[in-house]
């Protein structure tokens, strides 16, 4: 056991957020932590991280437990430059090789009585840096760096960096500290997908134990293996990951919901038979029993029906030409760096298609350019008529409340036509009244998505719509998005978002724009098998051009690369087996000063080397 909260009960101001929750984390779990957005997942885990105190029940922590905890937003991480901050998780490995390289030094011209201790010493020191791994320390740094989007930033300084970059770096340098409870809230946000793949990846191997909060389901269902859910105030345990629970889920309320009706049949049939024969002195005695049964059975309790998630429905009035988009070679460049180079592509009424690729590469940059008016480049259909969805809402941040922005935008609607617009999207009553500038991520995207519908556009140009929303409202939308029969250009980084929507796919790579033909998974599938051909069967030039894959000159560049890697692999087993034969040599003739201080020399050269080749390893692979 690391982690246990028993009957654990926490509101405020005297209204609960969380209670009677119990639940125990053991070691090498994975659990997701899913629920609805204010139903007390982060109040949650500050119970856990002592950071609140309960106002009933408990939570125990195993003693000497290290936990890591990645907050949403507002990490702070310390270091000058990016790589520096990452130096300092292994602080005490590069002392550990540091004293080693003293102690060397020492023994060099050390007595006889000096060289025992000074032996004896760098024996503790050698064990200690073999049980911490401490000669990996640089490589770790650049495969965490590298594989999270830092690796051709190692110098910048840590200031220069966003909130989301700092976010992400905290996440690298957790990574690297490998806490025994890793505490991870929302880890997906800020990332691209191709991150996403590397770091779930890495995280499927994680040692410890991984507490998540996630709206990916993608990402929940390729790691956890325990889902807790907070609903209402109370956290139910299921077996398996994000879609098991979801099954698991829908069981227990259809067998709550049977098991509710055959209560209320069977006291029903009781109370009948009481009625009909407790007057008659021949049964009387038989009904007092059956009154029994139901005092004894009591009176049901009606099952809480599920969530209701907001409806989305997309709709429009006017149908758009066929040939619906049209965007003639162009270069894209925002602050002065050219993000995209001789872009081209076409849309066709009824298409829906997702933009991906690497955070910076311009997916974002490209709908701003296409929703401005008049470019050049750019031709419509007539009769479009575009909805846009802006990630960053910035026009949904004022003092005017929600109700009357929403009228503000669309004031034919009666009053009472925009409240139940409003109240299906998941903005209630109460929320109306707020100034939008008070409403959460999630409130907000709500009302940006209300307004979207009320545009009845037949095309939606949409940047990162499911940002904020909670699974259940993502699920709503992605419903809705499926049946809307318009046209859609979307980026999202909700992996399943765009399998389940997406009929096409443009990738933005390299600086360069591609147009594929389907939807995500074969996309996925169309890269994982997009390999070098085998020699016997190699295509015909005008084939190999056209696939699209790779040069001979990248190809023989690749297999140089693998060759290397596998070279340094052997030589680095070798020298590890040197090193081993080389300290047993040195405590064998610990009373040779001669012989010491030559075998010193041969271990520096090696470390040395070791060092070399790490460092080339870590920038290969």
């Amino acid at each position: 056991m690391l982690l246990s909260l028993e009957n654990v009960t926490f509101g405020y101001t005297n209204a609960p957020v969380l209670e009677d929750v119990s639940f125990t984390l053991h070691e090498n779990e994975r659990v997701g932590l899913v629920g609805g957005n204010g139903e007390g997942k982060t109040t949650l885990i500050k119970l856990m991280l002592g950071e609140l105190s309960p106002d009933s029940g408990s939570v125990a922590v195993k003693n000497g437990i290290r936990i890591g905890y990645l907050e949403q937003d507002g990490s702070q991480i310390a270091g000058s430059t990016v790589y520096s901050a990452m130096l300092e998780v292994f602080a005490r490995d590069f002392e550990l090789i540091n004293a080693m390289r003293e102690t060397e030094t020492k023994m060099a011209d050390a007595t006889e009585q000096e060289l025992k201790i000074l032996s004896a010493k760098y024996e503790s020191l050698t064990r200690q840096v073999q049980a911490r791994d401490s000669y990996h320390a640089e490589v770790k740094i650049k495969t965490v760096l590298g594989g999270m989007g830092f690796l051709n930033r190692l110098e910048q300084e840590v200031s220069t960096l966003s909130g989301g970059e700092k976010t992400k770096l905290k996440f690298c340098r957790l990574l690297l500290e490998e806490p025994d409870l890793l505490i991870l809230d929302e880890p997906t946000n800020h990332l691209d997908v191709k991150t996403l793949f590397w770091l779930e990846d890495y995280l499927s191997s994680y040692k410890g134990t991984l507490f998540v909060v996630s709206h990916d389901r993608y990402f929940l269902d390729r790691l956890t293996t325990r889902t807790l859910e907070i609903d209402r105030g109370k956290a139910t345990a299921f077996k398996g990951n994000y879609t098991k629970y979801k099954f698991l889920k829908e069981a227990q309320l259809s067998e709550e919901w049977k098991q509710y009706e055959r209560t209320c049949e069977e006291i029903t049939r009781l109370q009948q038979y009481v009625n009909r024969n407790i007057v008659r002195a021949t049964t009387a005695k038989s009904a007092q029993s059956r009154v029994k049964k139901i005092e004894k059975l009591g009176k049901p309790e009606c099952p809480a029906p599920p969530p209701h998630p907001p409806r989305f429905r997309f709709e429009y009035n006017e149908l758009p030409y066929e040939n619906l988009l049209t965007v003639e070679k162009f270069d894209l460049v925002a602050g002065g760096k050219p993000l995209i180079k001789d872009a081209e592509f076409s849309l066709t009424r009824g298409d829906k298609c997702a933009i991906i690729g690497d955070n910076g590469a311009g997916k974002t940059t490209l709908l701003k350019y296409l929703v401005t008016p008049n470019q050049p480049n750019v031709k419509f259909a007539k009769f479009i008529k575009i909805g846009y969805y802006d990630q960053e809402q910035a026009a949904l941040r004022g003092e005017t409340n929600v109700l009357e922005t929403f009228r503000s935008k669309f004031f034919l609607l009666s009053q009472t036509d925009a409240r139940k617009m409003l109240a299906q999207a998941g903005i209630f009553a109460d929320d109306m009244e707020k100034p939008t500038k008070q409403l959460s991520g999630g409130e907000r995207a709500k009302l940006a998505l209300a307004l979207l519908q009320a545009k009845q556009g037949n095309t939606l140009i949409l940047d990162e719509p499911t940002n904020h929303l909670d699974l259940l409202a993502r699920e709503s939308l992605e419903r809705a998005l499926r049946e809307f029969d318009g046209t859609m250009l979307f980026v999202s980084h909700d992996r399943r978002f765009i399998e389940a929507v997406a009929k096409k796919i443009i990738v933005i790579e390299n600086g360069k724009l591609s147009m594929f033909d389907g939807g995500y998974a074969e996309y996925l599938e169309s890269k994982k098998n997009a390999l070098p051909p085998p020699a016997a069967e190699t295509p015909k030039k005008e084939e190999r051009t056209e696939s699209g894959y790779r040069s001979k000159e990248e190809r023989a560049k690749e297999a140089k690369r693998r060759t290397r890697v596998k070279e340094i692999e052997t030589r680095l087993a070798e020298l590890e087996q040197e090193e081993e034969r080389l300290n047993g040599a040195l405590a064998e003739h610990a009373s040779d000063y001669a012989k010491v201080s030559e075998i010193s020399q041969a271990l520096e050269a090696l470390h040395a080397e070791s060092e070399s080749l790490y460092g080339e390893y870590g920038e290969l692979i």
